[in-house]
């Protein structure tokens, strides 16, 4: 029985050929159908070249398993996700590789309700089906549908905003020739109709397997110039760009300057809850991640909401948004979720709720985050690649726990402090986070302070000294 390396903790993901190919994707289908016993299963595939064959290989033990599949067609993963529960399907699976290079691809996998499958729901139990080959013969064969579902599902994106509240705007929009642009032309379409006075700039909008304009993953800061570019050439109000699969969108203000995630995790917390108090709707929650928190927690203090932090990872954050019947979920890598949305990430709605924020506050989008980049600098997600990142977390931990006025234990560690003034040193209050990857073998730190960009900066220099020693 040959072991297999593209199931991974959240998803499958592997290098084409070897870790994941037609007959390992046939495999996956027969164990997906015989682990979870579905009636109905959902389909879907990115543009990657790959992705079409992958998924007539899944979609064929499926089939063999006994189970429908109804192929929605080249889609982003959220569209996977709206079908599942839009359709009421038992489950459904994405083809894609999102962000990884030219030679992957993968799966991400639901269950009813799109709830997520991942390691510790179910995936490894599939993986050790795949593996041991060893099928059972279903009473009868599945049959295969191909369908739409993209009017429905562009339809349930314009009840996220209110159309007469959109004053006229002009979008950068950068698909990074990966799924996104479908979605954008049927917007396009379908504002017109609802007199939505919002004019897009399509860049690298085409979708092509080929990445003529190099892998989409506007996280990269090289991948982001031609986007700023496009937003400074337009006068353009707001840039916005995806990576392949769409479920992650990156924005940029008027300027072209990029904002960092963690700060649109605190506006789309703001619009939710003002739109919770406009309904009469008082201490909705807001589900955060551990890595930067201040500046969320105090946003939603202030508009009358509940904060609650919960372990980085979406399985993790879905999970908890369903325990607490959260009405939004954002995480600082530009992941956000949405209690309508069956509690799934969605790349489109976040830029659908902040174009609305630009015209109700009649505001431009770097106005909305100045005050807040001000209030909490942060360093932004460092990486390091280490060869021993436990020793090097407990290195850290070791140095600055006698001084830390608070440690949480969340995700990895997260230590605050109270800094007072001496000769060398800048006073303050301020607070890391440090955390190893669960996708990767590195180590995540972020840094922020209050309103004290040096002393934020000094610590941020001081603890990598410590951690790449």
């Amino acid at each position: 029985m040959k072991k297999l390396t593209c199931f991974k903790a959240y998803d499958i993901r592997g290098r084409l050929g070897e870790e994941l190919n037609e007959d390992i994707a046939y495999r996956i289908g027969r164990a997906f159908g015989e682990y979870l016993k579905p009636t109905k299963i959902v389909v879907g595939g990115d543009i990657r070249l790959t992705s079409e064959a992958l998924k007539k290989a899944l979609s064929n033990g499926l089939l063999d398993a006994g189970v429908d599949v109804y192929d929605i067609g080249m889609t982003g993963t959220e569209e996977i996700y709206f079908a599942t529960k839009n359709l009421g399907m038992c489950g459904g699976v994405e083809v894609t590789a999102s962000h990884n290079p030219m030679d992957y691809n993968g799966m991400k996998l639901v269950r009813e309700d799109s709830k997520p499958i991942s390691g510790d729901t179910g995936l490894y139990a599939i993986q050790e089906l795949a593996e041991n080959n060893q099928f059972l013969t279903p009473t009868s064969k599945g049959q295969l549908f191909h369908i739409s579902n993209l009017d429905a599902y562009i339809e349930h994106l314009t009840t996220y905003f209110t159309p007469e509240n959109i004053k006229p705007l002009k979008l950068v929009v950068n698909s990074g020739n990966g799924a996104a642009g479908h979605v954008i032309d049927a917007l396009e379409v379908k504002f017109k109709q609802l007199s939505v006075p919002v004019e897009f700039i399509k860049i690298h909008h085409q979708a092509d397997g080929n990445f003529p304009n190099g892998i989409p993953n506007p996280l990269l800061i090289e991948n982001r110039q031609t986007t700023i570019d496009a937003v400074k050439e337009h006068n353009a109000d707001m840039g916005i760009a995806w990576d392949g699969d769409f479920d992650r969108c990156f924005l940029f203000d008027e300027n072209g300057d990029f904002i960092e995630g963690y700060y649109i995790v605190g506006l789309l917390a703001e619009a939710f809850l003002q739109k919770s108090t406009a309904a009469n709707i008082a201490g909705a929650k807001i589900i955060y991640d551990p890595r930067l928190t201040w500046n969320t927690e105090q946003i939603v203090q202030d508009n009358g909401g509940v904060p609650i932090m919960s372990k980085t990872g979406h399985a993790f954050i879905k999970e908890r948004m369903r325990l607490e019947d959260a009405v939004y979920g954002g995480e600082m890598s530009a992941h956000h979720y949405f209690k309508d949305f069956a509690y799934c990430d969605s790349g489109m709605i976040p830029w659908l709720l902040v174009a609305e924020l630009l015209s109700v506050k009649n505001q431009t989008l770097s106005s909305m985050v100045k005050q807040r980049i001000a209030a909490f600098p942060s360093s932004g997600e460092i990486n390091s690649k280490l060869n021993e990142p436990k020793t090097a977390i407990e290195r850290v931990l070791n140095k600055y726990k006698e001084q830390a006025v608070d440690i949480d234990y969340t995700d990895g560690i997260g230590l605050s402090f109270r800094e007072h003034a001496t000769a060398d040193e800048l006073c303050g209050e301020w607070r890391f986070n440090l955390r190893s990857s669960n996708t990767e073998p590195v180590v995540r730190l972020n840094v922020e302070s209050k309103a004290n960009v040096a002393l934020m900066q000094q610590k941020t220099e001081e603890i990598l000294e410590l951690l790449r020693q």
